[in-house]
């Protein structure tokens, strides 16, 4: 009888425990439902594009700095939070954040299960992700925007500043609550009774989004849970989205045969850069603008960057400021031979050609970097790289292209957009040296 109690005690142990270890557990991500899309639409008064779901977001991912213990810490903070409060919500992780936090979070999280430090295949994020949470400066934020690189529509941004520059941090972390609410209402009740009390033309677009939605017997799922009144149609979190390139990359000569296929085109939020390198020697770099030849710089490289990435290399390289609701692109020499060579900003439907000359070019390759991330093949003789401007068109469902970032706030055109004063506190303009601003 004593045997027979102890065995049941421990098959009971076993058994709690074998729980326990499968709520701490990685799952792969293939499990989850499939995306939900959200759209953007006009609102009165404001350059900024209002956020509308459909039906509440379930899966999340989670992008945060690497080696950063006080960022490491946020995350799990704000997954705790996100669990406790959206139990509907799915958390997805990178492989290396999901082994260093899966054993202390007491519910399972979604990763990949390849071995590169990559949360998936591009297809499968697009298909899966219905909003990215940064946490890190702007380097998390290209990074998490890299993921959707050869994705058409990239699920919005939530980014909070936890890095060293704040260019395109919009939240500070202490703000994840409220912000995080902000998104995941952004549409809730749109279709319900705030669509009829609101005289806001914005209201009807999307009460005939919200005809789409899945409901429950309490309402639309998941909102429903949640305590409090909605955002409702005029008080969706507000959206920029952020042009990016498009980019096509045929590292070698037309006339030198390969064995690999040419490189599919992908999107770049920031830049393009094409850069010497090691290399002791300028390069040659012929330069087509709208298919016409423009000239052949000697310089160390060139940048093409969007208004976002203009406040990057290209700004250190001494090319001009550009607000990112400018459709444009940058063309800015680095550290060009003629002083006569300026930066060139373009229109972003302007296609642009930089081709590495095959005559005076002493070194023979030179480094391509998109989006902060070297390329595996550089650019060799004869090699050229081919940028347009990604197409952001209005459709009968709102706005579809580029990179949509949630801008923190959402006041009238009166207000200050956050990017002005932002640009002002970062670069101390007219400051005098040694007073502190």
């Amino acid at each position: 009888m004593n045997g027979s109690k102890l065995r049941h005690v421990l098959l009971c142990s076993r058994r709690a425990f074998s729980t326990s270890d499968s709520r701490r557990e990685a799952l792969n991500l293939g499990r989850l439902p499939q995306r939900t899309q959200p759209c953007y639409l006009e609102t009165p008064h404001n350059d900024l594009l209002s956020l509308q779901w459909p039906s509440p977001p379930r899966n999340i991912l989670l992008v945060q700095k690497q080696s950063a213990p006080a960022a490491t810490e946020a995350l799990k903070q704000f997954i705790l939070h996100i669990h406790d409060t959206y139990p509907n919500i799915n958390i997805l992780l990178e492989p290396d954040a999901a082994t260093e936090l899966h054993q202390s979070i007491p519910f399972p999280v979604h990763t990949s299960t390849n071995t590169h430090n990559a949360v998936g295949s591009p297809s499968t994020l697009a298909e899966k992700v219905d909003l990215t949470a940064t946490f890190g400066g702007d380097g998390t934020i290209l990074r998490a925007s890299s993921l959707f690189s050869h994705a058409h529509d990239v699920p919005p941004i939530l980014s909070f500043s936890m890095g060293t520059l704040g260019f395109l941090g919009e939240w500070r972390f202490a703000e994840f609550k409220r912000a995080f609410r902000e998104v995941y209402m952004s549409g809730a009740g749109a279709g319900d009774r705030s669509s009829i009390l609101d005289p806001d033309p914005m209201a009807a677009q999307a009460n005939n989004i919200q005809q789409h939605t899945s409901y429950t017997d309490n309402g639309p799922a998941g909102w429903s849970s949640i305590r409090g009144k909605s955002l409702g149609s005029t008080r969706g979190a507000r959206v920029l989205l952020r042009n990016r390139l498009k980019v096509a990359v045929q590292t070698s000569s037309k006339h030198e045969p390969t064995t690999t296929d040419p490189s599919p085109p992908i999107h770049a939020m920031n830049e393009i850069i094409i850069h010497r390198g090691a290399t002791p020697h300028l390069a040659h770099i012929s330069i087509f603008i709208g298919g016409r030849f423009l000239t052949e710089a000697v310089a160390d490289g060139m940048i093409i960057s969007t208004p976002t990435g203009s406040t990057a290399y290209s700004l250190s390289s001494g090319g001009s400021i550009i607000h990112p609701l400018v459709d444009s692109l940058c063309l800015t020499p680095i550290c060009p031979r003629s002083l006569s060579f300026r930066p060139l900003v373009l229109p972003a439907s302007t296609p642009v050609t930089l081709r590495l000359s095959e005559e005076n070019n002493r070194g023979r390759e030179v480094e391509v970097s998109i989006d902060g991330i070297r390329q595996k093949e550089g650019l060799k003789i004869g090699g050229e790289i081919r940028v347009v401007g990604e197409q952001i068109q209005r459709g009968k469902e709102g706005w579809k292209g580029g990179v949509p970032c949630v801008m923190r706030g959402g006041g009238d055109r009166s207000e200050d957009d956050g990017w002005v004063g932002g640009l002002n506190g970062l670069l101390k303009f007219n400051y005098p040296f040694g007073e502190e601003g």
